[in-house]
């Protein structure tokens, strides 16, 4: 499971409406609701510099979150909306969904690459070339994989790994269906064959597939 859910700190708000949503805004917060779980809707709110540094390092939504309210036991969360000013791009309420630890969720797991000094294609000054650090796998919010881990041990140059080849952590299944490129290891420059540098356009016109797909997800 994963060693660390990060926190989202959060107040708890007095009053609903459009007025008290619009007084936590002049306040320099950001409204926003918690709710599922077979609970109550919690009203909530987040300092606006918080919340606007989190969205700008990306994947807010994709995140699981550990919520802390003063007052309340702490919940995980994934965020189901952010309400923007239509002018100014400015997030002006989030909508936030408890989840229960069977729930299925889509998060993006990172990949960790072992065994480099056991790669004879490595070892010949092959390249090891990354396409996808992290790959999103459905997985339930009570195990979350802390990261993929890929064996490169025996691989040479031109060889390459796809999701396929890799062993998941269990209760896991990546969210694309087809299989997709990871990581591959590349000829040194100078030092390719003929026939390496058609085995590199074929991986190379893989990686371009790969990348434009993930873009248009």
């Amino acid at each position: 499971m994963a060693g660390e859910i990060p926190d989202l700190v959060a107040l708890e708000r007095t009053g609903t409406g459009k007025g008290a949503a619009r007084q936590a805004r002049r306040d320099g917060m950001v409204p926003g609701i918690v709710f599922g779980g077979d609970k109550e809707p919690l009203p909530i709110q987040i300092p606006f510099n918080e919340l606007f540094k989190r969205l700008k390092a990306g994947r807010f939504k994709s995140t699981l979150w550990n919520l802390k309210v003063d007052g309340h036991e702490d919940v995980r969360v994934i965020c189901r909306d952010v309400q923007r000013d239509v002018v100014k791009d400015l997030p002006t309420h989030l909508d936030l969904m408890r989840l229960r630890r069977t729930t299925k969720i889509a998060l993006f797991i990172p990949v960790e690459f072992i065994n480099e000094e056991a790669a004879p294609g490595i070892k010949k000054g092959g390249v090891l070339t990354v396409v996808r650090p992290e790959v999103e796998l459905l997985c339930t919010a009570g195990d979350i994989p802390e990261k993929i881990t890929v064996d490169l041990a025996g691989l040479e140059i031109n060889d390459v790994v796809t999701i396929s080849s890799v062993d998941l952590p269990d209760g896991t299944k990546p969210t694309i269906d087809r299989d997709f490129v990871i990581a591959n290891i590349s000829a040194p420059t100078g030092l390719s064959t003929s026939d390496d540098d058609e085995g590199d356009d074929d991986v190379a016109a893989d990686e371009v597939e790969v990348i434009g797909a993930e873009d248009e997800e």
